[in-house]
């Protein structure tokens, strides 16, 4: 039966909708998708903060359903919002003349709506939704089936709204709420200004991740097998001031990586010849004897490869006098060669004692964490970020833990990771569920997040990388101001991993964001330039020259900046770091 684009005709004062989250609101609570294809989104959205999307594969169209209680010999309408290259919307079962509408509508919202008559005797109908094989994904919103409520003992009401909601800040990045307990609720959704939803089974949840020094708006809807009830009233709460893992910097930073230990095209530069623009020098690299030993080292470039190098003690003396004048001179270990795999207790012992000896010798401030290639990678069966398994990763997050308990709250900690391994998260979580995928995918997820109240600095290398999809599920690709606000974005808004709305990777104070870029072309792919960098800056700190992007927030405290490197920057005639005093006025 063919569909048709419009509303449907007004319910009656005894209709009522009878499926069960057709929002979208409680992630895929109610709704079976074939072969694992459906996700819950937060973007597009046709109402309230989530939506349906469904990726068709092979002889998969990507069938999502459910089965509905109905009232036998009476009618019903079923309508969507959808969008999609081919998106359809039908009943069975329905005891008479099973229904389907379809569009072709990719990229703009349209409602299918249809209509049927259960039979005499008829007492469920299944519900669906699904694409075409081999086309893209489509997205479905706000699906209603309206007519005669079958009611009766042992049918589901929808439960109430919470009531009583209140919020207050536990610390500066965490608010704890709690509210009355709603009868007949199995589940709760909480609702954060424009984050994703979180879903918890108690009348109470702690929410991390959050800004110090910022506002923030709740609202909890209640859950049951018949949906999700209105929102509650809502409640708000500030964070106080505070930092984490290390302060002394200001309020915008330059961060740069110095050539250390090697020489490359780019010349070797000096630490006291270092201009004052920097405000965290890495010192690149600190790297391990064997991929396994967990036992780092470190070393000023040889005479032979930099004929300009200093001695030991002038290179101590410079870094004491960069810290004198307020700068952070951090080791960062790994880097594209050096990998890194703490695959047993006895490797992170070693580490712990062979990074925190580098630390005491030259006086550092930090530790940089730089690991790539195959450093990090998760086991079969490792599927939740907040709860990780895999040996290499659980002995690096103590590791660092020790570490940061060692040298106390001053102790600076960064990260430099490659976006393969954080925002493909939003996509891919290590090899999946069912195997296949790259096990690396994600993999410093659980790092970053375990970390997450030592950590001063993330700064993702937005270059060398492929193209990635943004919380707007189009895929962006680097080079441009609009790659760098789309994976920026996702790091202050957050984002289910692999699409799991139950497990969202929290988002990060815009103090903790950095945005990694190569200085010049021949230090990495994906060279910006200082227009396009100053457009990406300007949409994440005011909002504006967003192009076609639309940012989840305004973020004026994003920290800054990070290059590879100083040392090309030099060779680049200090273009980048130039920029960068003239933007934030240095």
């Amino acid at each position: 039966m063919a569909g048709f684009l419009a509303a449907g005709p007004p319910a009656a004062a005894a209709d009522a909708d009878l499926v069960r989250n057709g929002g979208f609101e409680a992630g895929l609570d109610g709704w079976s998708c074939s072969g694992g294809s459906g996700a819950t989104v937060t973007a597009p959205v046709h109402g309230g903060g989530s939506a349906l999307r469904a990726t068709p594969a092979g002889q998969d169209n990507a069938r999502c359903s459910q089965a509905v209680t109905v009232k036998p010999d009476s009618t019903y309408t079923l309508a969507a919002w959808v969008q999609g290259a081919y998106v359809y919307l039908g009943a069975t079962g329905t005891g008479t003349t099973d229904v389907s509408a379809w569009t072709q509508t990719p990229g703009a919202w349209k409602q299918l709506t249809t209509t049927f008559r259960t039979g005499p005797s008829t007492t469920s109908v299944t519900v669906y939704t699904h694409g075409w094989y081999g086309q893209p994904a489509h997205v479905t919103d706000d699906l209603t089936l309206v007519g005669p409520d079958p009611g009766g003992p042992g049918q589901p009401q929808l439960p109430a709204a919470p009531t009583g909601l209140t919020a207050s800040a536990t610390s500066s990045t965490s608010v704890a709420l709690s509210w009355s307990a709603v009868p007949g609720a199995t589940s709760y959704t909480v609702h954060r200004d424009g984050a994703a939803p979180v879903s918890v089974t108690s009348a109470s949840a702690t929410v991390t991740g959050l800004a110090a020094a910022t506002t923030y708006t709740f609202r909890v809807g209640a859950v049951n097998a018949a949906g999700t009830s209105p929102q509650s009233a809502p409640a708000s709460a500030t964070t106080p001031a505070g930092g984490g893992g290390g302060g002394g910097l200001p309020a915008h930073a330059l961060v740069g990586y110095l050539h250390a230990s090697f020489a490359n095209g780019s010349g070797y530069v000096r630490m006291a010849d270092v201009p004052a623009s920097w405000d965290v020098i890495n010192l690149a690299f600190g790297e391990p004897t064997s991929v396994t030993s967990g036992d780092i080292r470190f070393r000023l470039c040889p005479v032979a490869e930099c004929p300009n190098v200093e001695s030991e003690a002038e290179f101590k003396a410079a870094i004491k006098a960069k810290q004198a004048a307020g700068k952070k001179v951090l080791i960062s270990i790994g880097g594209q060669n050096g990998q890194v795999q703490l695959a047993s207790t006895a490797a992170r012992d070693t580490f712990v004692s062979s990074v925190g000896a580098i630390i005491d010798e030259y006086g550092l401030d930090g530790l940089d964490i730089d690991f790539e290639g195959h450093s990090l990678s998760l086991a079969t069966g490792d599927t939740d970020f907040r709860a990780p398994t895999t040996p290499v990763v659980v002995n690096l997050i103590a590791a660092v833990k020790t570490l940061k308990a060692r040298y106390g709250p001053d102790f600076v900690l960064t990260m430099a990771p490659e976006t393969f391994f954080v925002q493909l998260g939003y996509q891919y979580y290590g090899s999946g569920p069912w195997g296949g995928q790259d096990p690396r995918a994600g993999a410093y997820l659980p790092v970053i997040h375990a970390l997450r109240d030592d950590l001063t600095l993330l700064h993702v290398q937005d270059y060398n990388s492929g193209s990635i999809m943004g919380l707007d599920n189009q895929y962006h690709s680097m080079g441009g101001a609009d790659f760098h606000i789309a994976m920026t974005d996702m790091l202050l808004t957050g984002f289910p991993v692999a699409g799991n709305t139950a497990r969202v990777f929290p988002a990060l104070r815009p103090d903790q964001v950095a945005i990694g870029l190569p200085a010049t072309t021949n230090a990495g792919n994906g060279h910006t330039s200082p227009a396009e960098v100053n457009k990406a800056l300007n949409c994440l700190t005011k909002k504006t020259d967003c192009g076609t992007y639309r940012t989840h927030g305004t973020w004026p405290g994003l920290r800054g900046l990070m290059t590879w490197s100083i040392n090309w920057d030099r060779f680049g005639g200090w273009e980048f770091s130039r920029n960068f005093d003239a933007y934030f006025g240095g």
